[in-house]
């Protein structure tokens, strides 16, 4: 849905900045929805609240097609983002309960694929709209609509939802500066590229599908390198391991900006850049974890969570100011400027403070940066607080 709404703005004749503000309204929607959806679970069960936040996100989508007008798709982003956030921590408190503490390993795997595939899949609605603009809008009001069937049969009793409180920001910043620092620099990062990214890439000129195929690469392509960083971080010091992943990220964005043509190589580029960009929030998490005790992992890690959330919402503001200002080529700049940026302050960790010893170092997992309810799939917090 982001990509089809920044394409149909952009060919509409919107510029950067109002599509900047629709793309931030999603984020802020997200935030707002982590952090309220919780509420109305409690209120009234898991199954009527998901068949709530899917309801309202499958007429939200059908609205879409009604007018378009940046200001109602900016409302309609933020509700889409309120209802996303919402599935989410239905979603993830619910296996949170379900799963074994043997299979919590296998459970977050089976998450995060589906969650990633469907990111990466759900692209190709914007082939589908050549004759009849309202298509892709009809055809996900209906998944979304069918997505609602299996919850609303099922017999199963609804779980008890967990209670994640965040660690106060001052806290986490003194825990792990890079970590706290790199969390949110990774969610304007991101944010930015979600809210603009095909914007960027209709303005070089990449048709529908070309579109979709580098989307879906970016997004996929997150998935490939999360284990090989991962390990590495695990065996040397993970902080010349995330700035070195800020460096690289910094020097693919400036390769894509350079590049500013279709072919091979800008999917191969914007595929190495998912890798390393979406494996940057779980590294940071990873690094916060090894500087905390056990009772103070899962606030963190739900403080994390929100930081990256609240970075989103600033990013596709921030990167549309960046092309207003400097053209098309702004948005990718902005995003190197802003992984320099953070290398730079993640040398400074280096020299400002020793590496944890050996035995000491957590393991690295991979985790989503959905809502503080994911936090509880990770094997490792399960029993914590």
């Amino acid at each position: 849905m982001p990509t089809l709404v920044s394409v149909r703005l952009e060919g509409a004749g919107a510029g950067a900045p109002l599509i900047g503000l629709v793309g931030s309204a999603y984020f802020l929607g997200l935030t707002l929805g982590s952090l309220l959806a919780a509420k109305v679970i409690r209120l009234v069960g898991h199954i009527r609240a998901f068949a709530f936040f899917v309801s309202l996100l499958s007429a939200s989508t059908l609205a879409y097609a009604l007018y378009q007008s940046v200001g109602l798709w900016a409302s309609l982003r933020l509700i889409d983002g309120f209802c996303v956030a919402g599935v989410y921590v239905c979603l993830e408190s619910w296996l949170n309960d379900r799963a074994s503490p043997a299979a919590r390993g296998s459970v977050l795997a089976a998450y995060m694929i589906a969650l990633y595939a469907g990111q990466g899949l759900g692209q190709f609605l914007l082939n589908l709209g050549g004759n009849n603009p309202t298509l892709p809008f009809l055809l996900a009001s209906i998944l979304l609509s069918l997505a609602v069937l299996p919850i609303s049969l099922t017999r199963a009793a609804s779980p008890e939802l967990g209670d994640f409180q965040a660690m106060p920001m001052r806290g986490l910043y003194a825990a792990s500066p890079l970590g706290m620092v790199g969390a949110a620099v990774t969610g304007l990062m991101l944010g930015a590229f979600y809210g603009l990214g095909a914007v960027h890439a209709r303005r070089i000129g990449l048709d529908l599908s070309a579109v979709a195929a580098f989307m879906s690469a970016v997004i996929l392509g997150g998935v490939a390198l999360q284990w090989p960083l991962g390990w590495l971080s695990d065996r040397f010091d993970r902080r010349t391991v995330i700035l070195g992943v800020f460096a690289a990220a910094a020097v693919v964005a400036l390769a894509i900006m350079l590049l500013g043509e279709p072919g091979m190589l800008l999917l191969a580029l914007g595929c190495l850049f998912g890798g390393l960009s979406f494996a940057l929030y779980p590294l940071c998490v990873a690094h916060t974890n090894d500087r905390l005790s056990n009772t103070q992992r899962v606030g963190a890690s739900a403080g994390l969570v929100l930081v990256y959330s609240v970075g989103a919402a600033v990013g596709p503001m921030a990167g549309a100011a960046s092309m207003a200002m400097l053209g098309t080529d702004g948005l990718y700049l902005f995003i190197a400027a802003c992984a320099a940026a953070t290398a730079i302050f993640g040398l400074w960790r280096l020299a400002a403070h020793p590496a944890p010893l050996g035995e000491l170092q957590q393991s690295y997992r991979v985790m989503p940066h959905t809502t503080p309810m994911s936090v509880g799939l990770d094997p490792s917090q399960k029993g914590r607080s």
